[in-house]
């Protein structure tokens, strides 16, 4: 038995005599021309959706823009591959009419567009909503971190600069000091002569100029970061260590696990992203009220405020910053708060009053302090040390305690948070390998996760909607 034999290279061959028969009646394409089409582009911001009177014809933005949907859908987010992908890809020269930008036009379009670009994801949220795939009743909220185009060297915090600046006043102190033995000498250092002495000792006094100047900018500007690359980038700790990059936020609506809100921060920590990205989602999906799930890592009292202010209602564990359950004794939830009296009372009964308040950290903290624990038969459950227990409540801590009941009557509800919303990430960073950004710039980046968002949820979309319901919405 012989192998299986491809064609011969000169045989002449009869292909379809049209485009159109290249690309099925399904195929994914034919969405995305509708979709677009179906845009008023003029309205969304977008430019040249007007031609001048004069000048040279430019191309349609809605051909650029099916360019990048078809790209992030597809893998190709960089402007040089989908330039290529334009001369050889059938389902691109079907989609672009044959028209092949050059890689610069592709970029400058994503540059020039990034609020109309974020609005199309938003059109797509409205078509979901018109095909109802929003439950609009639980969603789910998380944050991952995405490497940026800046190295880890090109990112300095204060002590880092100080420290280079120490090693480089030592190495010149090195140099100079050979320098000083080769002129007396006048005989060539063993690795070194003068004349290359002098040029290493320049270059490092270039350098040590240039960090000097990085400190006194970061120390000017009052940010703990400084990235020379992307400047609005920072230093994020990860689970393999650090990296610079960028905090990716999500909010994800339960029914079909399809993205209601996104953005992108450069803040390390997600203590302040909780009602925004609660909220955005809110506005998207035209919600009164919603459950909304998160990690310990979004609890603070004023989150919690803002959303139940809006009629969202939060279920997020609250994160203890005590060591005494490991270490075996009494935490704060052993105490009861009487809110008439203004107390806590202790698991035997005496009280602690309220003693003064202050702020910490950029919160208003009440200090509440016990009497009589020297002598209490259960002191050594409750101190560490000699003296009195304390205990601190923040404004907003009755709607924590509020939180933390629903959480213990509904345990069912939080589990489901880690399926729902790191289902999404998971799909982004593993299916489709972006699990890095492109561009540069928190407003450039935020363009780009929408068009990764909207990529994830186009995806979706096309493998729970029938084709045939598809291109009817569209119509």
């Amino acid at each position: 038995m012989n192998h299986r034999s491809g064609l011969d290279r000169g045989q002449t061959l009869l292909f379809p005599e049209r485009l159109e028969d290249y690309i099925g009646p399904e195929n994914p394409v034919r969405f995305l021309d509708a979709f677009v089409a179906n845009l008023d582009l003029a309205r969304l911001g977008f430019m040249h959706a007007a031609c001048a009177d004069t000048g040279r014809p430019p191309y349609q933005p809605a051909v650029l823009l099916k360019l990048y949907l078809y790209g992030y859908l597809n893998r190709l987010r960089s402007s040089r591959r989908l330039e290529t992908e334009c001369q050889r890809n059938v389902e691109l020269v079907w989609l672009t009419g044959k028209l092949a930008p050059d890689h610069k036009t592709i970029a400058n379009f994503r540059k020039d567009n990034l609020q109309p670009l974020k609005a199309v994801a938003r059109e797509f949220t409205l078509l979901c909503r018109k095909l109802d795939l929003f439950g609009g009743e639980l969603l789910a909220i998380d944050g991952s971190k995405f490497k940026a185009v800046n190295a880890r060297d090109a990112n300095f915090n204060a002590n880092k600069l100080k420290a280079i600046l120490a090693d480089t006043d030592a190495r010149l102190e090195k140099y100079f000091t050979r320098l000083d033995q080769a002129d007396a000498t006048e005989t060539a250092s063993p690795a070194l002569d003068a004349a290359q002495l002098r040029q290493k000792i320049a270059t490092l006094q270039a350098k040590k100029e240039w960090h000097a100047r990085l400190l006194a900018q970061l120390e000017q500007s009052g940010q703990p970061q400084l990235s020379t690359t992307d400047p609005d980038t920072r230093n994020m700790v990860v689970a393999q260590g650090h990296q610079v990059g960028y905090n990716a936020q999500l909010a994800v609506d339960a029914k079909h696990k399809l993205i209601v809100a996104d953005t992108v921060t450069n803040e390390v920590s997600d203590r302040r992203q909780l009602a925004n990205v609660a909220l955005q989602a809110k506005e998207n999906l035209g919600l009164q009220q919603a459950e909304v799930l998160a990690d310990g890592g979004y609890c603070t009292g004023a989150e919690i405020k803002q959303c139940v202010d809006q009629q969202l209602t939060p279920y997020v564990p609250a994160s203890s910053t005590s060591n005494n359950l490991k270490l075996g004794l009494f935490d704060k939830r052993h105490f009861h708060f009487e809110a008439t009296r203004n107390v806590y009372v202790c698991p035997v009964g005496a009280e602690l009053t309220y003693r003064f308040r202050r702020q910490e950290k950029g919160r208003w903290l009440s200090y509440y302090r016990a009497r009589g624990c020297l002598n209490c038969p259960l002191k050594q459950q409750c101190l560490r040390h000699q003296g009195f227990r304390t205990i601190t409540r923040e404004p907003n801590e009755d709607l924590m305690e509020a939180m933390a009941a629903r959480m213990r009557a509904q345990p069912r509800k939080f589990a489901l948070r880690k399926q729902l919303v790191e289902h999404p990430f998971g799909t982004i960073k593993r299916g489709f390998g972006y699990d890095h950004f492109l561009l540069k710039g928190l407003a450039k980046v935020r363009t780009e996760w929408s068009l990764i968002t909207l990529a994830y949820n186009l995806k979706r979309v096309l493998n729970l909607v029938s084709f045939a319901n598809l291109m009817a919405a569209v119509a």
